[in-house]
């Protein structure tokens, strides 16, 4: 999965990133959506592990275009996961209460504590993103927000919380199919904006601007992964491995008992 890993200080051209690329993963759909399910299986143990040695957190970002595929993502990655230690935040347009503070206001109040592991549904990303790309702040102000969204992700994770953040990759041609099967099934009218349709007609400004937060924003202590999403298992697939690996490497271990226990007996 490294090979989707956004290097720091590099430069992103998303045009060279091919949506629909399965790597050298040749089993096909069927195969990749079992190994899927054994890899939600550990994340599932290793949660446990985590909620239980209480030490370390672990904050998952997820940013995309409309029908990008987040909400599909958190279902396929963390089903089996123990709801009491996993948090997942959606964050819309912010509320009258919260744009009377900073944009990173709303954004902290959500980072996962001990034992736990949030998941952005978007995220503070959305102030370099939306707002660039609607005009909803002048150039100067967002520009300078890369700066405080490194350092804010550097104070996290000075303060013990790992980081890893996905752009769900999909193609134009492949957002246009799956905008067209929201029209042509009734029961996923819901889930239809015209309003996409305004952010699809920016699709070009849109690819600029998260070109500039892969390039600018990829850190050693919170890395970007670029997740090609045009196949749905394909996407958890890659999450799925990259959040594993991740939980992996921080080593946990159940706690010890803190008295001896050899001695007791259940009568």
């Amino acid at each position: 999965m490294d090979g989707y890993r956004v290097e720091p200080n590099s430069r992103v051209d998303l045009s060279s990133w091919d949506a629909g690329d399965t790597a050298d993963f040749t089993e096909g759909k069927k195969a990749g959506r079992r190994r899927v399910r054994e890899l939600v299986a550990e994340i599932a143990e290793l949660q446990r592990v985590m909620w239980a040695e209480d030490r370390h957190k672990l904050l998952v970002v997820l940013q995309a275009m409309d029908t990008g595929g987040k909400d599909g993502a958190i279902r396929g990655v963390f089903s089996g996961v123990n709801p009491q230690g996993v948090h997942v935040s959606n964050f819309k347009a912010p509320t009258r209460r919260e744009l009377e503070h900073d944009y990173l206001w709303r954004i902290h109040a959500r980072t996962p504590g001990n034992g736990e592991i949030g998941v952005f549904n978007r995220s503070h990303y959305e102030d370099v993103l939306i707002v660039r790309v609607l005009g909803l702040v002048p150039e100067q102000r967002w520009r300078r927000r890369f700066d405080h969204i490194n350092a804010f992700e550097k104070m996290l994770a000075d303060e013990g919380t790992t980081i890893v953040k996905f752009y769900l990759h999909i193609s134009k041609e492949e957002q246009r199919e799956r905008l067209q099967a929201r029209l042509d099934d009734p029961a996923k009218h819901w889930k239809f904006n015209t309003g996409d349709l305004d952010h699809r007609a920016r699709w070009e400004d849109y690819m600029a601007a998260f070109e500039d937060v892969l390039s600018l924003t990829s850190t050693e202590q919170a890395p970007w992964y670029v997740v090609p999403s045009n196949r749905k298992w394909y996407r958890n697939l890659v999450i799925a491995g990259v959040v594993r690996d991740t939980l992996r490497g921080l080593d946990m271990r159940y706690p010890e008992a803190e008295e001896d226990l050899s001695t007791v007996v259940m009568e």
